[in-house]
């Protein structure tokens, strides 16, 4: 559900290639339920209303609210896509796609009737003869009621069984697509993150629903947002449907009563190498033969795989990496365990349906006590593994997803090793992102960059000054002043410009700081301003200072004073003297990376 009556602007199908039509009407046959998400324009620097009058890149939409698409949310009617509709949208910077999240799920004709009674609604406010300013209250009023709808839809009794993106990009080149799913409850401090690859042409995306609980509780509140990596203005991208979706058990052709098995639980010992660990010793141990390739093609296959064996989990493990085959098992389970609470465990972390799992051992005794506990687990003599990829129940469609489903489940399985080590400890979740700022000084070039983010910063804008392009061009020319512009990314993609600083070299005194709220709890500032005091500060200039104009918006991120060990010197109308010295900075340079090209160098 998307927020198209804004402009009321329709365009015609035939600018969508046949084959994608195509290809968005066979998500009908694969999806039985979704959700209907009030997905609306936004800024990812919003700071409404303040925004509105002090951000120059300010453009009202006809609801007096701020345009971030070019021509808005373009509806384009197809009976082939599965909200019935398309939406076009020519991208401006800083525009993302955001929306109050629930996995309250419909069925298809349900979520159809949703659709069309809020078209029919939000056209009839568009058509009323009725002032401008009555109808842009009507409007904003109406969009606040969907989301505060969205915000108190319960919980389905059915999960979602993915986030399904549907995506035709008409340019040659792929475009990265950063997807956020934020919980509303603070006590969940980190995002869902995920960088999508929307190639050239149709892209149906497929993001597993347990790979996003696992993160943070989707039954609580959360909202979700769709942010295009560094592209240019006018790019334009073609959406379906973006929601929560129940996807259907397709039947098996050969087999009614075959399900397909999506992971392979293997024991070790006399089955996937020759002899016992625990009384033969690493160095006797050898794979049986042909066993790699069943392993790799597995993978290939989009089969998952893992291991449920009795021994001493490092010794094991130790082996498997030796025979570079460790990073094939998700969740491997190596203890004295009863093999059946090992395979449970699995399961658990998986989040498979126990009739789509195979447990492959040599012990009679074990496979028939796999089968007593879990009589949906099915099972197969480790003999006859070399017939395991003819049987019908292996026989997948195989695609480009296919091969990277095991790094997606890895990559939440990292995600659960950091939080089961470490809690709270969020420096190491940080250092687990692999975060690095590049700094460089302001040219001519990026000058624009900076220009936009000094008009549109708010909440971390610690000095509170909006530089015009002249005044940027002036300080771009002072011999004394040295300029920062810094960007970011991590493992999830680019944040682009994220930052701007200015310090007069001659006291050393920062008198602007200013980063984007994309970046917002991620330590990025701490890291920023411990480089600062390194560079700035020698044993014969201890001390660094900074300007701190302390606002509403700013005061929570102005913390970052404080935890770096900055005292107030001096206070005067109304802005605050920071200073520091460079021995009681206790942040651990190594949580974010740091590539400093602006030619400066510590003293």
């Amino acid at each position: 559900m998307y927020q198209t009556e804004i402009n009321c602007k329709v365009e015609a199908v035939d600018q969508i290639p046949i084959e994608v039509l195509r290809a968005l009407s066979a998500s009908r046959d694969m999806v039985s339920m979704r959700t209907v998400l009030p997905w609306g324009e936004h800024c990812t620097e919003c700071v409404w209303p303040t925004c509105y009058t002090t951000c120059d890149l300010y453009e009202a939409r006809p609801d007096g609210n701020c345009r971030r698409f070019i021509d808005g949310m373009v509806r384009i009617d197809s009976s082939s896509a599965l909200g019935g509709y398309l939406i076009k949208i020519r991208f401006k910077r800083w525009g993302k796609l955001w929306t109050v999240g629930n996995i309250r799920l419909h069925s298809l004709r349900q979520a159809e009737r949703i659709e069309r009674r809020d078209r029919r609604v939000g056209s009839m406010i568009q058509t009323l003869i009725m002032p401008i300013s009555v109808k842009s209250f009507a409007s904003r009023k109406r969009h606040s009621f969907k989301k505060r709808a969205a915000h108190a839809a319960r919980p389905s009794r059915i999960k979602p069984s993915s986030f399904m993106l549907e995506c035709y990009n008409p340019d040659e080149k792929s475009i990265r697509v950063s997807l956020t799913v934020r919980s509303q409850n603070s006590s969940h401090k980190f995002p869902y993150q995920a960088l999508l690859e929307v190639k050239s042409g149709f892209n149906r995306i497929n993001t597993p629903f347990q790979d996003i609980n696992a993160v943070l509780p989707l039954e609580e509140p959360f909202n979700l947002e769709l942010i295009p990596d560094d592209v240019p203005d006018g790019t334009t991208l073609y959406f379906g449907i973006m929601e929560f979706v129940r996807e259907v058990a397709l039947p098996d052709k050969q087999s009614h009563s075959t399900p397909k098995i999506k992971c392979v639980i293997w024991d070790l010992d006399n089955t996937l190498w020759d002899g016992i660990l625990i009384e033969d010793g690493s160095s006797n141990l050898r794979l049986k033969p042909g066993i790699r390739e069943v392993i790799e093609e597995l993978d290939r296959r989009g089969i998952l795989q893992s291991v449920a064996s009795k021994n001493n989990f490092s010794d094991a493990m130790d082996v498997l990496k030796s025979c570079n085959l460790a990073e094939y098992f998700l969740f491997p389970q190596i203890s004295w365990n009863p093999k059946s609470e090992s395979i449970a465990s699995i399961i658990r972390q998986i989040n498979f349906g126990a009739d789509s799992i195979l447990f492959v051992d040599d012990s009679p005794f074990e496979l028939e006590q796999v089968r007593a506990v879990l009589p949906e687990v099915r099972v197969l003599k480790a003999e006859e593994y070399n017939n395991l990829l003819s049987r019908p129940e292996f026989d997948v469609p195989v695609g480009e997803e296919s091969a990277n489903r095991r790094r997606l489940y890895q990559v939440e399985s990292a995600r659960r090793v950091i939080k089961d080590s470490f809690g709270e400890d969020y420096k190491a979740f940080l250092k687990h992102c692999n975060i690095r700022m590049t700094l460089s000084a302001m040219t001519n070039e990026s000058l624009e960059r900076v220009h936009e983010l000094t008009q549109r910063t708010n909440q971390m804008n610690f000095s509170g000054n909006r530089y015009d392009r002249s005044r940027l061009a002036e300080i771009l020319r002072s011999p004394h002043l040295d300029t920062y512009v810094i960007q970011c990314e991590d493992k999830f993609g680019s944040y682009g410009v994220v930052g701007f600083a200015i310090v007069d070299k001659r006291e050393p005194r920062m008198t602007d700081l200013m980063f984007s709220c994309r970046i917002q709890g991620k330590m990025v500032e701490h890291a920023f301003l411990a480089h600062m005091i390194n560079i700035y500060t020698s044993q014969a200039q201890p001390t660094f200072s900074a300007i701190y104009r302390k606002t509403p918006r700013n005061e929570l991120s102005g913390r970052v004073f404080t935890d770096m060990g900055f005292q107030e010197s001096r206070f005067f109308d109304g802005v605050s003297l920071l200073e520091i010295t460079r021995d009681i900075v206790s942040f651990d340079k190594h949580t974010i990376d740091i590539a400093d090209d602006s030619n400066r160098v510590p003293l």
